[in-house]
């Protein structure tokens, strides 16, 4: 069997560093979810995770093998409205040091509530193209410039849906 893709509902626990092992063997695609509050912390909750496993590995290994198979974290959250949406979209760069480096893409910028208590608010790239735009323009994707272009150009503000 040769799978392109390899999708994975939720890692929990030990399983995180057989997921983290089949996407560095080449399944440029795959995905899975994982709970915390920020994509930072599910960095270092992936990191839990995998220690999970007891397989001794050093951190520096760890953050190594995050930082290969990772490209994209996509941070949904549930708002105070109750409504789930997505709040930031984050690419991992790589490492520096002992540190995993990331950037932020887009973000949502909550800018108060209505009078019916919906979360109001603008979601709008950072003005960062992603060092993975050039991979997927070779696998024949196209992504416009402007995606990426600073959206803080004056937009009204919508209401988050």
């Amino acid at each position: 069997m040769r799978p392109d893709r390899i999708i994975v509902g939720e890692v929990r626990g030990a399983e995180a560093i057989d997921m983290l092992q089949a996407m560095n063997t080449g399944h440029d695609g795959s995905l899975t979810t994982l709970h915390a509050n920020t994509p930072r912390d599910a960095l270092a909750r992936l990191e839990t995770m995998i220690s999970m496993a007891s397989l001794n590995l050093p951190e520096r290994g760890m953050r190594q093998q995050i930082a290969s198979a990772i490209d994209i974290v996509i941070h949904v959250s549930r708002l105070s409205d109750g409504k789930r949406k997505i709040v930031q979209i984050s690419e991992i760069v790589g490492m520096e040091g002992e540190v995993i480096t990331m950037q932020d893409l887009f973000l949502f910028d909550r800018m108060g509530m209505d009078a019916d208590g919906t979360v109001l608010g603008t979601f709008r790239a950072t003005g960062i193209r992603p060092r993975c735009a050039d991979r997927l323009q070779a696998y024949g994707v196209s992504l416009a410039e402007t995606l990426f272009a600073n959206s803080d150009l004056g937009y009204p503000k919508e209401k988050a849906v």
